[in-house]
């Protein structure tokens, strides 16, 4: 694909007036919409804002590189802007950011476009190009630049693949001597795998050819992967290069001295990370028993930290299970109504709903288990998991189960018990490496989680539960009311961050193990209430916005309906003071009425679109009503007049 097929000259901003990052964003993402790049301003931004949130974009050198892959998108683009001051991006160098290239890329783009944008990407590691972008006048010049600079790099690319293919004949003649030049292998990658997994890449290679050293490197990217590392060059390498910011396969580099650092150290640090795998003077790699390798640019993360990956990675897992199997249960609540309880419609539609949801907990268990000791602990963890969810008869006979709590312990207990095993067992002569994965790993693990499950966690957390679940069905309503203003001003404190997760997931499990929706309108209740109370506000108090705010604002009324918290997100991050607060005490109010007025929805999820499930269900849209008034009002009377420029 030629670049000018993705540099479209009525896309470019060459005097961007924006002066903070919020601003810049704001005006490249309007200047797409303007041009009909993308048709969702807001959903386009949030990933902007989502990925930006993981690592800034602002490369370092003055330059920046916001990107996104998402269904907003229409085709795929590169929006270049300037600014003749600067702005502070938050770059990884600390310097302001003058040249701006906005990647939109469609959610099924296809291998064309998507090699495109990795060889934009790699152009901007040459400084010539950069220096002469920053002198350009004209669109047309920046075409003109590109292209040049796209032609000079194919020729290099030739000669590159040239050599690399003279160096592997050579070396299956001969083994690497002391003649030869250094050899390393890299791996990079980046979450959305369009513009650092190239640009690292690039670096890479670059510097490589300075200091004489030979350098293949593997790409984990948006078409999947290019240049795999063979076995052979992976032992003929002195070190490995790990730039990635997502996971990679690892176990190939068992004994070799390797290099783990974010792909942003690939782009700025190359040098360092050269050297260091030339002179191994890296630690040396173990696949078993755990990773001598520590991240070695992180703050070591807190326990808390890690936790919470852990259990955020079997959320993630779990609920397509929930939306699916719930969804498909609420449509048979209505069937059951109109056909009957007896009809094969009702019973198709409840059935395979019920099969998801019996799916939760072992689903739930099994990935927060891999998160911790990877795949050898999937097994245990899906079992331990499995034993949680059943009302079984152990050490102590129970009619209920272990539930939410024993899957959450399950899976911590099977990650750990992989994680014991594999240091325990890491002495092995390595003869019986094939014995472990196949044979040690799935008999030991699962006897010793079931061992800790039967004997310990399914006893006592079958009695917990059973407590529980008695505790909420005989909830007086004071109690109730405060459990539901909890919950409901909790979906508004982080916008589906931990405080949100972790009162869905509350929710989630009160209804699998009582069948009782009543914790769940309150959830979603205080999950609709942000975005509508944006709409209510950039309706009511227009003048207090920019255009664009309004119109992102009627886009909310649709989002919040549809109990899609996270279309608050964008003004939460520009303006989180008057966002949250306001969002959290209509959420409160509204998840607080749900359980004065005793409403009850028996779905995980739909919004305003499974109101005919709900046993009140005039009473469950006043709540959601009076909730997103109160906050809109708010937020539009405390936020401060938009400022004229």
């Amino acid at each position: 694909m030629d670049l000018k097929q993705l540099l479209l000259k009525d896309t470019m901003i060459m005097d961007l007036k924006a002066t903070t990052k919020e601003e810049a964003i704001e005006e490249m993402v309007d200047k797409y919409y303007q041009v009909g790049v993308i048709d969702d301003k807001e959903l386009y931004k949030a990933d902007i804002l989502k990925r930006e949130a993981q690592t800034s974009t602002g490369i370092g050198d003055g330059i920046a590189m916001p990107h996104a892959r998402d269904k907003a998108v229409k085709r795929a683009t590169v929006l270049f802007a300037k600014s003749a001051k600067g702005i502070d991006y938050q770059s990884l160098d600390g310097q302001p950011a003058y040249l701006f290239f906005m990647i939109a890329a469609p959610d099924g783009a296809d291998n064309l476009h998507l090699q495109a944008l990795a060889a934009l990407s790699s152009l901007l590691i040459n400084p010539e190009l950069v220096k002469n972008l920053k002198a350009a006048k004209t669109a047309d010049e920046v075409q003109t630049l590109f292209d040049k600079a796209m032609q000079e790099k194919e020729a290099k690319d030739k000669a590159d693949e040239e050599k690399q293919k003279a160096q592997e004949a050579a070396a299956e003649k001969a083994d690497a001597d002391d003649s030869q030049k250094p050899y390393v292998v890299a791996v990079t990658a980046c979450p959305t795998g369009i513009a650092h997994t190239y640009m690292a890449e690039a670096a890479l290679k670059e510097q490589a050819e300075k200091m004489g050293v030979d350098i293949k490197v593997e790409t984990n990217g948006s078409e999947g992967v290019k240049h795999k590392l063979t076995a052979n060059e992976i032992k003929r390498a002195a070190g490995v290069i790990v730039a990635a910011d997502k996971k990679v396969d690892m176990p190939r580099f068992d004994g070799k001295h390797l290099v783990n650092r974010p792909v942003s150290d690939g782009i700025n640090k190359a040098e360092e990370l050269i050297n260091l795998a030339v002179e191994q003077k890296a630690p040396v790699f173990h696949a078993e028993g755990g990773s001598d390798v520590a991240e070695e640019s992180e703050e070591k993360k807190s326990l808390w930290s890690k936790i919470y990956a852990d259990l955020m990675n079997g959320i993630s897992n779990m609920l397509p299970f929930v939306v699916g199997g719930g969804i498909l249960m609420a449509i048979s609540f209505l069937l059951e109504n109109s056909v009957g309880a007896k009809s094969q419609w009702f019973l198709f539609f409840n059935n395979v709903g019920n099969y998801a949801f019996s799916f939760l907990i072992p689903v739930l268990a099994a990935y927060i288990a891999v998160s911790i000791g990877d795949r050898p602990a999937l097994l245990p963890g899906f079992v331990g998991g499995y034993m949680a969810s059943q009302a079984t008869a152990s050490v102590v006979s129970s009619k209920s189960p272990a539930g939410f709590i024993g899957g959450l312990l399950a899976g911590f207990i099977a990650g750990w018990v992989i994680v014991f095993l594999k240091k325990w067992l890491k002495k092995l002569p390595h003869t019986l490496d094939g014995l472990k994965t196949i044979l040690i790993y799935p008999v030991l693990g699962l006897l010793l989680t079931g061992a800790i499950m039967y004997f310990i966690v399914d006893p006592v957390f079958a009695v917990v539960n059973a407590a529980i679940t008695h505790f909420l069905e005989s909830m007086g309503t004071g109690n109730a009311v405060i459990l539901g203003t909890l919950l409901g001003g909790m979906m508004s404190i982080d916008m589906g961050g931990p405080f949100n997760k972790a009162a869905y997931t509350f929710a989630i499990g009160t209804f699998t193990a009582t069948q009782d929706g009543a914790l769940m309108a309150a959830v979603m209740v205080g999950g609709m209430i942000p975005p509508l109370a944006i709409a209510i506000a950039t309706t009511f108090w227009k003048d207090k916005f920019t255009e664009q705010e309004r119109q992102a604002g009627l886009s909310n009324y649709i989002l919040g309906l549809s109990f899609i918290t996270e279309g608050a997100i964008p003004f939460a991050a520009g303006d989180p003071l008057h966002v949250i607060v306001s969002s959290v005490i209509g959420s409160a109010i509204g998840g607080g009425l749900t359980q004065l007025w005793s409403v009850n929805v028996p779905a995980p999820h739909g919004g305003i679109f499974v109101t005919p499930l709900a046993n009140k269900p005039l009473l469950y849209l006043l709540a959601v009503v009076i909730g997103a008034v109160i906050s809109g009002v708010i937020y539009g009377v405390w936020k401060p007049a938009k400022k004229n420029n």
